[in-house]
C-alpha cells in the first residue's frame, strides 16, 4: 500500500505545530502536573477552535466527521508537544463510543459540546480502569461490560507521568445497557488505541529532535558530541524505529475507515510498533543527554514520563500482542 498525506493534512499538521510551538507547552505540562490546569485548559480550547475536538464527531452533531487518518495527523502533533489533559478521550474515544451507540438522545446530549471543546473522560474496563483528568471533564463516562454510566471523580491517584492525572470514579447515572454498549466500546477502544499510537510517534519525534539539538550544543573533549559517530548512530537508530512504525499507524487509520475485518489486528500492531519506537527514542535520547535527562528541569523528562505512561495506556504490549495472535 502506498500512502502519503494530502496537502490539506500536511497544512493541518503544520498549523497545529505552529500553534503548539508558540504555546510553550513544556511550561503548560509542568503546570498541569502541579494541578494548575488553567494554562492547559486555555491551550485545549485553542485546539478545539482549530477543529481537533470535532474531528471524530459526526457532522449531524456539529462535528467534522473526519477520516481517522486526520485524527492520526493531529495526535502525532499533540504527542510531539506532550499536550496534557484528556484530549484523547475528548477527541477520539468518547465521540467514537457515542457515535457507535446509535442513541440519538445521548449523542445530542454530549457530542455537540465536545465538538466545541467540552472535555470528556472515559473509563473503559478492564483496559482503562481510571479516568484521566476527570476533575476538568464533563461528561466522565464508564463502560463496564454492557453498561454505560455517567460517573464522577473521587480519589486522585499517583501516575508515572504527573501530567496524566488519574482518578477513581463513582456512578451517578446509568445511561445505556445491552449488547450495543459492548459493541460501541470496541470501536471506541480501537480509535483510542490509534490516537495513543499516534501520540507515541509524535513523542518519539520530539525526543529525537530534543536530543539532536542538545548534541549540537554540548561539547566534550573539545568537540560537540553530535560530531561523534556513536551519537549519530543512536539518533539514526531512533529515527529508523519511529519512521518504520509510522506507516502502521496510518494503515490502522485506513483499516478503521474501511471497517476492515482486520481492524483489531491493525490497531494493535500499530500500538506495539509505536510504543517500541518511542521507547527506543527515549532510551537513545537519554543516553545522549546523560543523567541531566532524568531531571525535572530538563524538558526531555516530560516526554520520558509521557512515553512510559502511554506504553501501557489503552492496552499493554502483552495485551496487544495477544490480540494480534488471536487475529492471525
Amino acid at each position: 500500500m502506498k500512502f502519503s498525506l494530502s496537502t490539506e493534512q500536511r497544512d493541518f499538521a503544520e498549523s497545529l505545530r505552529g500553534l503548539l510551538t508558540n504555546a510553550n507547552t513544556p511550561a503548560v505540562v509542568r503546570s498541569w502536573g502541579e494541578n494548575d490546569t488553567a494554562p492547559g485548559l486555555a491551550l485545549l480550547q485553542q485546539l478545539a477552535e482549530t477543529g481537533v475536538t470535532a474531528l471524530a464527531v459526526p457532522e449531524e452533531f456539529d462535528g467534522i466527521g473526519a477520516h481517522p487518518a486526520d485524527l492520526a495527523v493531529a495526535f502525532i502533533e499533540l504527542g510531539r508537544a506532550a499536550v496534557p489533559g484528556p484530549i484523547l478521550e475528548t477527541a477520539a474515544a468518547v465521540p467514537a463510543l457515542l457515535s457507535a451507540l446509535n442513541d440519538q438522545q445521548l449523542a445530542k446530549r454530549f457530542l455537540p459540546g465536545i465538538a466545541e471543546g467540552t472535555l470528556a473522560s472515559l473509563v473503559l474496563e478492564p483496559s482503562t480502569p481510571r479516568a484521566l483528568d476527570a476533575d476538568v471533564a464533563e461528561p466522565v463516562l464508564r463502560v463496564s461490560g454492557d453498561t454505560l454510566e455517567l460517573v464522577r471523580p473521587t480519589t486522585q491517584l499517583e501516575s508515572v507521568d504527573p501530567a496524566r492525572r488519574l482518578f477513581e470514579v463513582e456512578s451517578v447515572e446509568t445511561l445505556a445497557q445491552g449488547a450495543d454498549v459492548a459493541a460501541a466500546a470496541e470501536k471506541a477502544y480501537d480509535l483510542a488505541v490509534l490516537a495513543a499510537s499516534a501520540q507515541l510517534i509524535g513523542a518519539g519525534h520530539a525526543m529525537i529532535e530534543t536530543a539532536t539539538e542538545y548534541a549540537k550544543n554540548r561539547s566534550q573533549f573539545g568537540r560537540v558530541i553530535g560530531s561523534f559517530q556513536a551519537v549519530k548512530h543512536h539518533m539514526s537508530d531512533a529515527l529508523v524505529a519511529v519512521e518504520m512504525a509510522t506507516p502502521l499507524v496510518y494503515g490502522a487509520a485506513i483499516s478503521i475507515a474501511e471497517r476492515s475485518d482486520t481492524v483489531a489486528r491493525d490497531v494493535s500492531a500499530a500500538k506495539v510498533a509505536a510504543a517500541n519506537a518511542a521507547y527506543v527514542a527515549s532510551r537513545k535520547a537519554l543516553q545522549v543527554h546523560g543523567a541531566i535527562g532524568y531531571t525535572l528541569e530538563c524538558d526531555l523528562s516530560l516526554w520520558l514520563t509521557k512515553t512510559r505512561a502511554l506504553q501501557s495506556a489503552w492496552g499493554t504490549a502483552s495485551a496487544h500482542r495477544a490480540r494480534i495472535a488471536s487475529a492471525l
